[in-house]
């Protein structure tokens, strides 16, 4: 082959270790394959020059201090919400702050997604940090459920910005075999957040303003390592002569104004963002708000946004994400396929299923299993504590299997048990232990099935560039199910427990109001074991037993869904198109033509590459 002929290819030093812990060690004068956004661009020249183990390490250990923060922040923010809402005799209204908080993460998310594509990962992580703080801030100065509540819609756009950007990080630093490993590495802080959460949570006490606002200046310093990371990443770049991509050019003969709309309004579908978060939020929230102590059903309070939502919001996004969206926020073209609406479904189903009994966990282990605030936050989080520990496990079976499939249905199958013991013990004495298996059961099963069908999304979407849409939508997904899940459970519990406790305070109504309204204060006037506690515990045992009805019925599409999922071979690399890149491995004897990973061409296919 002469050197003519030579110039038409790619010339790379041989990979030495094709089968790296983390990604492919390639060389730093590899250039990367041209990609078609900037973000994803700059995002595979940074890592070349991290493609060391002691680097990546660094990436990882940046990203498990940034899952230490808001990890453990979220832990006892839930808690928190609990006194908040309380203190401000809205203890009903939990559902519905979960709920408004789950629709603007769900959309955000997708937005997000794009943006780091477009922007660049560095620029969505700051953004998402100063949302995350804002938000904070909001929230621990807030004196009414009102402002509170803005505080939480802002602080819950950073937060699940956060997670987003963090798993994106993780996809770009790590290959497919080893994505469930290196996911649920960077989130291992969840094994200490289980026993420290409880303990922060009951030091704080009643201070709950104190213990949001504390994490508007943690949260920021667990940031600094990951962003020295990417400072030093640029500087390599740079150091090296490499042509990075402008994140924000504007085109010579275009204007800022119409370049800022034109990315705005088309590259980044802010119509379409709009529409999901007004959709969802006529659907889902009247859910919550429907009933209490004054039925409100038939009010058109209630019954007009249902309606908008319905007959107007959907229609009207459909039309505009078929017709003129140029990039729609689910592409047909994507979603279409098996292997990728079956994770989405799945992510959908799993946290609405899981929501039915989360959502008003603590109070229930507050008020009708007598446990502490300390005792009820861990309680809590052995669910993190066990499917982190459990998909940390898993991901180093998966390293050599490489398979999937059939481990996220077992995993399934496991959480119809945790269903059937969370309705068998459903509060008063000796219900405790059978919880605590319910919800341990619960964390192993979702170990097997979380983290395994996101990186299964990852594959079947098969190009790097696809990477954090397809990661958005698991994730958007999620937040969709968790939703409906506050939207449910809070119609359930705000429209059958007020029902309930008249059945047993005929004739102590304002005693009805205050266990329904400040159940913390009651459980402080009448200890376990009185008269009035058992009543309140027999009412929540019935509205609890509905809950877990909902949840286990939700299981049986969620087995369904698991066999759709496509079982592919998770091979040694970031996404599968980098197995396609043919690449020329020049020796002093010989040529030959391999592919990432190395696999040998046939004499024909050299013999027509050198005809070219």
């Amino acid at each position: 082959m002469t050197t003519a002929k030579l110039e038409a290819f790619q010339v790379e030093p041989e990979c030495k270790d094709k089968t790296s812990i983390l990604s492919n060690a390639s060389s730093s004068k590899e250039k990367p394959r041209e990609v078609k956004y900037s973000g994803v661009y700059n995002a595979e020249i940074y890592a070349e020059y991290y493609a060391t183990p002691i680097k990546r390490l660094m990436i990882f250990m940046s990203l498990f201090l940034i899952a230490l923060a808001y990890g453990l922040d979220n832990s006892v923010r839930n808690t928190y919400q609990t006194l908040a809402t309380s203190s401000y005799s809205k203890n009903a209204l939990v559902s519905t702050v979960s709920c408004i908080e789950q629709v603007l993460s769900a959309a955000c998310q997708i937005w997000f997604a794009r943006a780091a594509d477009i922007y660049g990962r560095p620029i969505i992580l700051a953004v998402v940090t100063i949302f995350y703080v804002v938000g904070s801030i909001i929230q621990c100065k807030s004196y009414s459920i009102a402002s509170y509540s803005i505080g939480s819609c802002i602080y819950a756009i950073g937060y699940a910005g956060v997670i987003l950007i963090c798993e994106v990080y993780v996809a770009d630093f790590s290959n497919l075999n080893w994505r469930v490993a290196a996911g649920t590495g960077q989130i291992l802080p969840n094994v200490i957040i289980t026993w420290v959460g409880g303990n922060i949570a009951g030091a704080i006490n009643d201070r709950w303003q104190w213990g949001i606002g504390m994490w508007a200046f943690i949260f920021p310093l667990s940031v600094l390592p990951m962003a020295i990371c990417i400072w030093h990443m640029h500087y390599l770049a740079k150091k090296n002569d490499e042509i990075l991509k402008s994140v924000c050019t504007v085109p010579s003969n275009s204007s800022r104004l119409r370049y800022f709309i034109n990315m705005l309004i088309w590259e980044l579908n802010l119509p379409g963002l709009i529409l999901v978060v007004v959709i969802l939020g006529l659907i889902l929230i009247p859910l919550t708000l429907g009933g209490g102590l004054s039925n409100k059903w038939r009010t058109p309070g209630i019954l007009i946004p249902e309606i908008l939502g319905w007959v107007v919001g959907i229609p009207l996004y459909v039309v505009w994400e078929a017709k003129y969206a140029t990039h729609p926020l689910m592409p047909w073209k994507v979603v279409r396929d098996r292997g990728i609406w079956s994770p989405l479904l799945l992510a959908l189903l799993m946290d609405f299923s899981f929501g039915m009994q989360s959502t008003y966990l603590v109070t229930f282990l507050l008020v009708a299993v007598n446990q502490s605030k300390t005792a009820a936050t861990r309680i809590n989080r052995l669910f993190s504590f066990i499917s982190v520990l459990t998909g940390f496990g898993f991901g180093f079976i998966i390293v050599r299997v490489r398979k999937m499939k059939w481990f996220i249905i077992v995993g399934v199958s496991i959480w119809f048990v945790s269903f059937g013991l969370l309705e068998k013990f459903r509060g008063g004495d000796g219900s405790l232990v059978g919880i605590i298996v319910a919800v341990c059961l619960l964390g192993f099963g979702n170990g097997l099935i979380k983290f395994p069908s996101k990186t299964s999304i990852q594959a079947c979407v098969m190009t790097h560039d696809m990477i954090a849409l397809a990661t958005s939508l698991t994730l958007a997904l999620n937040n969709v199910g968790k939703a409906f899940a506050s939207a449910v459970s809070g119609a359930i519990w705000t429209n059958i427990l007020p029902d309930q406790l008249e059945k047993y305070f005929k004739n102590d109504p304002e005693l009805a109001k205050l266990v329904f309204e400040k159940p913390l204060k009651f459980i402080k006037q009448y200890k376990w074991g009185s008269s009035e506690r058992n009543n309140v515990i027999s009412a929540y045992r019935y509205v609890w037993r509905l809950l877990i009805i909902v949840g286990l019925v939700l299981l049986i599409p969620l087995l369904l869904t698991s066999f759709f999922l496509r079982n592919k071979k998770l091979e040694d690399v970031v996404s599968y198109d980098q197995m396609e890149e043919n690449k020329i491995v020049i020796s002093e004897k010989s040529i030959e033509v391999t592919t990432l990973p190395a696999k040998n061409k046939t004499s024909e296919e050299i013999k027509s590459i050198e005809s070219v």
